[in-house]
């Protein structure tokens, strides 16, 4: 029997209690304002506040609690530095830890799932698991062949309390609001509860897997551990070591920061191109940094772990999105504008003007419009302090922009590699990754017959 259903009414009333300190904390704010505090300073005092409370509470949580704090620790790059600072190490605990499941209940679950001689599969099992994230947790083993295994174990129940706390969440996404600048919170959390059915089924995470590390077998730069055995509820694949992403964002050196965000973008865009998925879940706790890159020893490999959830793209990441990226660069505001209204970027009945499109999307495709872009806390701060700013003119057109579903979960990827990227501060050749991976980025070369009669 699972912990999580049993504590389901104590899981409630934690969540339930958020939104109670937030306005207990605005009304303490505004106290602080009648005697006289600048509204810029108690503002961020109450930021702050709320935020230490929120990542207290999700941390204690697993579930949706969770894997909406993972989701959200991702973009603490655009909050003010002496905001982000203090609860900085929380959010950094919340990517790879999190309450372990009683031993008694591994055993249970590896029973019922491998046979009742589940042991004899094992040379060796770690009951102390070495990681423990929102729906399950893992023990490092050595499979009977003599490999070692990370045995990915869900918890009972799940599923239940992964909706449970979302829909809980749901309720109170506009006070969450505020701590995220320019990211509206109810869509995020809309779509981890439209992916929950998805990340259960270990039987499609297997196959997500099984197909990087096969495309991925003889990479230079990316290492994908294959799947080794998978049935309900059960995910074993080879383990790997490294460093986590989480270790190099906190105390790596500016050599290993460069190098894992530029595999960083380099597997963000490739693998769309190469497997017709797109891992959907980049937050620092599924990398590690391994040694033994194309440069040896002293160079570093991307491993990639966790892929439960994935964007299925067929034909790899849309043509459009390499296409508009073009163009704005070229200053094409027309074709730009014509190109979004028909992928329902811009909805028929609203009009805009194509030059303010294109002074709102300028700015944020910068990284690609020079050789290497060093990604920074601060200018992901300008950039979300630009669409937060209701007197900004970005924030207003922003508005009224559209986000069709299919790019849903391509955005958000996008928006956090970016945000770790930032977090990393590493500098990235990403206009080299985009003309190498990204359909539609560079225009179409024209075919001899076409170029002759353009000629003639």
């Amino acid at each position: 029997m699972s912990d999580l259903p049993r504590k389901a009414v104590t899981r409630t009333a934690k969540l339930a209690a958020l939104p109670l300190g937030i306005a207990g904390r605005a009304t303490w704010g505004f106290g602080k304002r009648i005697v006289g505090e600048s509204a810029e300073l108690v503002g961020r005092e109450l930021q702050q506040r709320t935020a230490e409370q929120l990542f207290k509470v999700l941390g204690e949580l697993k579930g949706g609690a969770m894997k909406f704090g993972q989701a959200l620790s991702v973009f603490e790059s655009a909050l003010p530095e002496e905001v982000a600072g203090p609860y900085r190490a929380a959010l950094t605990k919340l990517q790879e830890a999190a309450p372990p499941m009683p031993t008694r209940t591994v055993h249970t679950v590896l029973r019922e799932r491998l046979g009742e001689d589940w042991q004899e599969l094992f040379l060796e099992f770690e009951d102390k698991p070495a990681a423990a994230a929102s729906i399950g947790q893992v023990h490092r083993a050595v499979w009977h062949d003599g490999r070692e295994v990370a045995v990915k174990v869900q918890y009972p129940g799940a599923g239940e309390a992964l909706l449970s706390d979302l829909n809980q969440l749901s309720r109170f996404s506009r006070l969450l609001g505020p701590l995220i600048p320019g990211m509206d919170i109810k869509p995020l959390i809309a779509e981890l509860k439209d992916r929950v059915s998805e990340e259960l089924d270990y039987g499609l995470e297997a196959q997500a897997q099984h197909a990087h590390a096969d495309e991925f077998a003889d990479d230079p730069d990316v290492v994908v551990p294959q799947v080794v055995h998978q049935s309900e509820q059960v995910l074993i694949t080879e383990w790997i070591d490294g460093i986590p992403l989480s270790e190099i964002i906190s105390d790596g050196t500016q050599e290993q920061r460069d190098r894992a965000g530029q595999l960083l973008a380099r597997f963000l865009f490739s693998g769309p191109a190469r497997t017709g998925l797109l891992h959907a879940d980049p937050h620092p706790g599924n990398f590690r940094l391994l040694p033994g890159g194309p440069g040896g020893e002293d160079d570093w490999r991307l491993g990639v772990l966790d892929f439960g959830t994935v964007d299925r793209l067929p034909g790899g990441l849309p043509a459009t999105i390499g296409e508009c990226l073009r163009l704005t660069l070229d200053g094409e505001a027309e074709t730009v504008y014509e190109l979004l209204c028909a992928e329902g970027f811009v909805k028929e009945t609203i009009e805009l003007e194509a030059d303010a499109v294109l002074d709102y999307l300028l700015p944020i495709i910068e990284p690609a419009q020079v050789e290497e872009f060093t990604f920074t806390r601060g200018w992901m701060r300008s950039q979300a302090a630009r669409v937060a700013d209701p007197r900004s003119p970005a924030y207003q057109l922003g508005k009224r922009l559209n986000l069709p579903p299919s790019y849903l979960l391509i955005h958000r990827v996008t928006l956090s590699t970016i945000g770790v990227l930032c977090q990393l501060g590493s500098t990235v050749r990403l206009r080299e990754e985009l003309e190498e991976w990204l359909p539609g980025f560079l225009p179409e070369e024209p075919e001899d017959g076409e170029e002759s009669v353009a000629q003639a």
